[in-house]
């Protein structure tokens, strides 16, 4: 488990708490997607900047990367040895995103670029609401077919704040 992908049904389910955490208990570098995706003012990247700056971080010997970012999910997945998806029912991905929202309003978030403060609209809740079921299935093909690539792939399928939470604690007894 050198090569980590955190990917999880919405927004909220606790991707880049848990990478961070991860990334401590397994000494690597955790990079966060949202960090690479969103320049200053939430101006997006360049479809190709993102990919390379991909490109580039899944050539080093070790990492974790968090985020979903389905368009470019192949170039972190051929190259990990590991995914593991979190999947949270859809009333406490929400309540996190606006808990985060209120806990961060007008300060950027370490896993996001410098000048991106918080922000919250409906637009963004109702994306999350309107793709969570789609997303779910989905997802879990994504595990199926990242399983079956290559010989030695492991998926971790977390379920629960109490699977999450006792996952990282057995971690560092690997």
């Amino acid at each position: 488990m050198e090569k980590i992908v955190v990917m999880g049904v919405s927004a909220g389910v606790g991707k880049s708490t848990f990478a961070a955490k991860l990334g401590k208990k397994l000494s690597l570098p955790v990079y966060h997607l949202d960090s690479y995706y969103w320049k200053p003012g939430w101006v997006e990247a360049a479809p190709e900047e993102f990919k390379v700056n991909q490109e580039t971080i899944v050539q080093t010997d070790k990492w974790i990367i968090d985020g979903n970012y389905t368009a470019t999910a192949g170039v972190r997945l051929k190259e990990a040895d590991t995914l593991i998806y979190l999947e949270l029912p859809l009333p406490v991905c929400l309540y996190r995103v606006l808990k985060r929202w209120l806990i961060n309003i007008g300060r950027t978030r370490p896993d996001l670029a410098e000048g991106c403060p918080e922000k919250m609209d409906w637009a963004f809740l109702k994306f999350i609401v309107t793709t969570y079921s789609a997303r779910k299935v989905k997802m879990r093909e994504r595990m199926k077919a990242f399983q079956n690539v290559r010989p030695g792939n492991t998926v971790i399928f977390l379920t629960s704040k109490k699977q999450i939470a006792d996952f990282l604690k057995d971690v560092a007894k690997v």
